[in-house]
């Protein structure tokens, strides 16, 4: 009798093991992705399901990317050159650009799970080709860490001008760094604080300033400054955030699916740019003046300076954490070493607060002008390779499945590279010489089509295949042996 009750009772107790096993696997792969990403973020591989975030979170990132005083300057400048239904056309067609370019990348970015720098390997350009993608991440928002710091510190100079601004740039810069170190989570609850303390600010500022004139007035003023084209100015737009455009795989490699990267893409670029930027060409009218300090402390005092350059940390923690991504991915594609993602963003944030306070804001114009034609073309490679010729798409689809990374890389792409050139300069021509469009999407597209055409011609091909050496038990394959459901509760 015992024994056939023993014998009946086997299936069921092997399946409760059976379930026991299973659920102290998914338990301990959750765990490790969670400590991985509050040590990593995983910079060199796939982010697991269980460290993907609800839309809303990562929406709030991406518009405190593009609701700070950037904005409010970026409005100041073209309201100064131009008039105010001219500079809404400029932030339109700017904004289009940023959208088409954010919503596929990101597209791609979360579907891999993979950061910008790594994603160029299997799109297009090839483990060397990344390297100089990476480069050119790294040190474009290394500057942008040291223009946002030296705006952060030159406010706060105002406010407590016995600590030069030098000493400001060095507070700012290393508080910055400070929370950078803890990733993509306290990034996220920054957000969540400073953004809608910007907006209330933000609105209360306008609202003050506005009540001093006739709106009607101001809508139809004429430009104070040297005149600008309305193309010039769709440049200056979309230089303003290319680069955070073409990183956008950093952000989106956090998203769960296709549509919350495009609900975040179209609320938090809209809003950022016609409700701060249109506000901020109003606000230059209404003091004649593009000087962005001058025009908070003229509407709010110092409580708005204090709230508005402490917005700046919103975009600045994302210049200095995809900063470091683009270094890491770029070391580790050339030289094959692994650098720790927290002792590379110290060291960019120390020099970049040392930058910042050697004064680096003064060739702000400058700069922008260089990323709105080199990054571009970039995008429009990534974008037809991914969606369009896909000749490393199969690898990218397999090694998904389980995880992990494709078992090999192309080592460069020639035609790539050349096209990524032509492309570059055809767009520093068309601004240079004022040549009909809008140069941004004029190298864009030129770089997407070109590829596409490369593509059928079946010049797109890598030098060679060369080995890709796996990260040791990536989080996401840990996730797939184990068989872990999505879950969304892991991830909020």
């Amino acid at each position: 009798m015992t024994q056939q009750f023993d014998v009946h009772q086997e299936p069921s107790a092997r399946t409760q093991a059976q379930n026991q096993a299973q659920n102290q696997a998914q338990n301990q792969a959750q765990n490790q992705a969670q400590t991985r990403q509050q040590d990593e973020d995983y910079p060199l591989e796939r982010v697991p399901r269980a460290a993907r975030y609800s839309w809303f979170n990562v929406a709030v990132q991406r518009f405190g990317q593009l609701s700070d005083l950037t904005q409010f300057l970026l409005g100041a400048a073209l309201g100064a050159g131009l008039s105010f239904w001219g500079a809404f056309w400029a932030f339109t067609l700017g904004s289009v650009i940023l959208e088409i370019v954010c919503i596929f990348v990101g597209i791609a970015g979360m579907r891999e799970g993979l950061s910008t720098s790594m994603l160029v390997r299997w799109t297009g350009f090839g483990r060397y080709g990344s390297t100089l993608i990476g480069l050119v991440i790294a040190v474009s928002l290394f500057g942008w860490f040291g223009v946002q710091t030296a705006v952060f510190a030159a406010g706060l100079h105002s406010i407590v001008p016995a600590l030069p601004v030098w000493a400001w740039c060095l507070i700012c810069g290393l508080g910055v760094t400070a929370l950078v170190l803890r990733g993509f989570r306290a990034m996220g609850w920054t957000a969540f604080v400073t953004v809608p303390a910007f907006l209330g600010l933000a609105g209360w500022a306008m609202m003050v300033e506005f009540s001093r004139h006739n709106v009607g007035d101001l809508v139809a003023s004429a430009p104070f400054g040297a005149h600008m084209s309305i193309a010039t100015g769709a440049t200056v737009v979309a230089g303003s955030y290319i680069v955070g455009a073409v990183t956008t795989p950093d952000m989106t490699r956090f998203n769960r699916n296709t549509g919350d990267v495009v609900k975040q893409t179209v609320v938090g670029i809209s809003l950022g740019e016609y409700v701060l930027g249109l506000g901020g060409v109003l606000l230059a009218y209404a003091v004649k003046s593009s000087d962005l300090i001058a025009i908070i402390t003229s509407s709010s005092g110092v409580i708005g300076v204090i709230v508005l350059v402490s917005a700046t940390v919103k975009i600045n923690n994302w210049n200095l954490y995809s900063s470091s991504l683009g270094l890491i991915g770029a070391v580790e594609a050339l030289f094959k070493i692994r650098l720790n993602r927290v002792g590379t963003t110290v060291t960019i944030g120390v020099l970049g607060s040392l930058a910042a306070a050697a004064g680096i804001l003064d060739r702000f114009t400058d700069f922008l002008t260089v990323l709105g034609v080199l990054t571009p073309p970039v995008a429009g490679i990534m974008v037809a390779e991914y969606f369009v010729v896909k000749k490393w798409r199969p690898q990218l689809d397999a090694s998904r499945a389980a995880g992990r990374l494709p078992e090999t890389e192309p080592s460069w792409v020639p035609a790539t590279i050349a096209l990524w050139a032509a492309a570059s300069l055809f767009g520093w021509l068309g601004d240079h010489y004022q040549w009909w469009g809008i140069p941004a999407l004029d190298s864009l597209l030129l770089a997407g089509l070109g590829y596409v055409v490369l593509g059928k011609l079946g010049l797109v091909r890598g030098a060679r295949e060369l080995p890709f050496e796996q990260p040791v038990r990536p989080a996401a394959a840990i996730e797939a042996e184990s068989g872990t459901a999505w879950s969304s509760k892991a991830a909020a």
